[in-house]
């Protein structure tokens, strides 16, 4: 069995990855990353709430569009975690800490229409968006070309997420 003292050395341990940046580059991306990982949690589970509690005449379209729109979104947390460690930063460790981060807020309502949960997402992911476009140019400013190339990629995917979510609030004469 371990000893205590040796679990307490282990946790000193440094989680030196090396890396190409320059260490202030890797605090800034590192950071920013960690704040969209935060967003993208809190996203992910706003969407699998409201997908679990989603009523009404288009229940069944509504519901597989929001599991597959979290499926997307909960498939960003090990990319966005992994490229922190990547370049030699370190990531969230506990749901306080995304807590602390995340500028995606929760909606704890009992009830909530399909129409404001389909627009509340898409503004959720208008911030991402917006979000991942700051980081984006962070990147690019210190030629981290990988993490800028991911995040071109997540940006189409929430992009893209936006626009089903903002075609399903259409009204009829909105056409």
């Amino acid at each position: 069995m371990t000893s205590k003292a040796e679990l307490v050395n282990r946790r000193k341990a440094p989680l030196a990855t090396p890396s190409d940046i320059e260490s202030e580059a890797v605090k800034q991306i590192s950071g920013a990353l960690n704040i969209l990982l935060a967003d993208v949690f809190v996203l992910y589970f706003k969407t699998k709430n409201f997908h679990w509690h989603i009523s009404g005449p288009h229940f069944r379209d509504y519901h597989l569009m929001l599991d597959e729109h979290a499926d997307q979104i909960f498939a960003m947390t090990d990319e966005v975690a992994e490229r922190v460690r990547k370049i030699g930063g370190t990531t969230l460790r506990s749901i306080g800490h995304v807590c602390r981060l995340r500028r995606v807020q929760d909606n704890e309502a009992e009830f909530v229409t399909p129409a404001d949960m389909l627009s509340e997402l898409h503004e959720d992911e208008a911030h991402l968006v917006l979000s991942m476009r700051a980081i984006h140019n962070l990147c690019a400013e210190n030629s981290d070309l990988a993490t800028a190339s991911l995040l071109e990629n997540w940006i189409d995917q929430s992009q893209r997420r936006s626009w089903f979510l903002f075609e399903s609030t259409r009204q009829r004469g909105q056409e």
